[in-house]
């Protein structure tokens, strides 16, 4: 059956061949990526009513991306109508939304599909998908483009849900909500809040902002993006492309700070201090917002306004930890009660836990939840051992911490194609990455990980899985280190099986016959730590 053909019985289950799901940056990579290699059996699962994922989903006020938007885009679909080179949500959005339409991958989208279970049946090799709205598809793939930043993390408070007054997180903005006159409390101080903090402080009576750790925040080189510009991308493509690599291997170079020499970050972290002391005349709240850590260690933010935005006089930073939260108030570990008619939660997403219990469960129906009791794993960011055929586009070990991360996501949707390739060449109803060659990998890249600024830099991130302190999150080195990796698939990494579950050659060969494999995508992954 082809995926674009709706049976009439929509009790039915659906066969296709690939099933996506999630349709940001990672889901309509892949798809348009299958459909320029001439696959078009696949279907698009999204549990919204349009494309977008995270930029979609975030459209909180002064919502924009903290990377030049010419490296923030697909290398195959170029831009040339940015106007700023730092995009802002809704330009994003409807970016993705043109891409879409484009390259023709409106026929595969699902809307109102909401994952609920993913099960693989290994007799027939498949995955069966069940859906909240009660439809089922089976697929004989199952690509996650769910993404780190799709799930909002909610502290836990004690009293918080006896509050009497207006709550959201701001991934869930509420526009009807008037914030003019009111009293306003933030929560958190990441990269959400330093973008909305200094759009909401000159509408509310007063904001008091709730640190527990100051962000190291740099100045934001941002600009409109001249009409001349714009004709010359529009006209001169090659011109876009220079600007594009330009961009690119300057963000690459702060690799040797976050991964490979440390120390470095000193000098950045003087540049920091100097925009601080510009931009916050006041010693005591430039004293407040002065963090202890070295510079890297918890993810750097840019901006031009957050740092006045908390000089405004009805603005105040509160630094006494959090006791409780009382129906009409937030109380401090020193007792003042701080009241407020609104609560705004700028904390973040469960980047160390993407999956909820129960969605994923592979062979044995084993829960991914379980598999990762001991924190988040995989190979290449992308494969698991005990989950055939499942891959991962922005899995553990993908994030960046100095350059796009659309460039890893079009590597790993390069990676992931090659594999179907070779599934489809060699007729192999499931593939599953060797357990020895998915732990060799990872030691790998903990080892590197271990002499990262992440790691020295004194501070505990989002970027640590809270359970054992391990960096499950991000990719210990320069992007293109990264692309190297995956940039060819290799079947002696993997078990490949038959479609009545009799191994294929590559199995019969033994673990013993394939460790170079492994090794040699090891040596390419690690070699700029040698």
């Amino acid at each position: 059956m082809n995926a674009r053909t709706m049976p009439p019985d929509a009790n039915a289950t659906i066969e296709t061949e690939v099933a996506i799901i999630g349709s940001g940056f990672a889901g309509l990579g892949m798809a348009i990526r299958l459909r320029q290699a001439g696959m078009t059996d696949f279907i698009v699962a999204e549990q919204a009513d349009a494309v977008g994922g995270t930029w979609r989903d975030n459209h909180y006020p002064g919502c924009a991306c903290d990377v030049q938007s010419h490296v923030y885009s697909f290398s195959f679909a170029p831009n040339p109508r940015w106007t700023r080179m730092f995009a802002r949500q809704p330009e994003i959005r409807a970016y993705l939304e043109d891409c879409t339409a484009r390259f023709g991958i409106a026929p595969h989208l699902r809307f109102g599909h909401r994952l609920a279970s993913a099960v693989y049946d290994d007799a027939r090799h498949r995955w069966q998908l069940t859906f909240e709205n009660g439809a089922q598809w089976s697929a004989r793939v199952l690509v996650s483009g769910m993404g780190g930043l799709s799930r909002a993390a909610l502290p836990d408070i004690e009293g918080m849900g006896t509050f009497e007054g207006k709550t959201f997180h701001s991934q869930q903005w509420d526009h009807r909500y008037p914030l003019e006159g009111k009293r306003v409390a933030v929560i958190g101080t990441g990269a959400s809040a330093i973008q909305f903090v200094p759009q909401i402080a000159p509408r509310v009576a007063s904001l008091a902002l709730f640190q527990r750790t100051p962000p190291w925040i740099m100045p934001k080189p941002d600009r409109a993006i001249r009409p001349v510009e714009q004709w010359l991308f529009r006209h001169l493509p090659f011109t876009q492309k220079l600007m594009r690599t330009g961009l690119y291997w300057m963000l690459e170079s702060r690799a040797f700070g976050f991964a490979i020499h440390p120390s470095l970050m000193k000098t950045a972290q003087k540049i920091a201090f100097k925009h601080l002391r510009r931009q916050v005349p006041d010693p005591r709240l430039r004293a407040t917002l002065t963090p202890n850590y070295t510079m890297g260690c918890k993810r750097i933010l840019i901006s031009n306004d957050y740092f006045p935005a908390l000089s405004r006089e009805n603005v105040s930073v509160v630094t006494d930890g959090i006791a409780r939260v009382e129906p009409d108030a937030v109380v401090t570990q020193d007792g003042t009660r701080h009241p407020v008619d609104c609560i705004i939660y700028g904390t973040g997403f469960q980047v160390a836990d993407p999956f909820p219990r129960g969605l994923i469960r592979g062979r044995d129906g084993v829960d991914i939840v379980d598999t990762w009791r001991d924190g988040a794993h995989a190979y290449l960011g992308s494969t698991l051992p005990g989950y055939p055929n499942l891959f991962m586009i922005v899995g553990p070990n993908t994030g960046l911490g100095h350059n796009s991360m659309v460039y890893m996501i079009e590597a790993q949707v390069e990676y992931v194609l090659r594999a179907l390739q070779t599934m489809r060449r060699e007729q192999a109803a499931a593939i599953e990455v060797r357990p020895q060659i998915e732990r060799a990998y990872n030691a790998q890249i903990q080892r590197q990980l271990g002499r990262a600024i992440w790691s020295t830099g004194g501070c505990r991130s989002w970027y640590l899985d809270p359970r054992t302190g391990r960096n499950t999150t991000l990719w210990p080195g320069f992007a293109f280190r990264f692309r190297q990796a995956t940039s060819s698939f290799t079947m002696d990494d993997y078990y490949a099986y038959a479609p009545a579950a009799v191994p294929l050659a590559h199995d019969v060969r033994g673990a013993h016959a394939n460790a170079s494999g492994g090794d040699a995508r090891l040596d390419a992954a690690s070699a700029e730590a040698t």
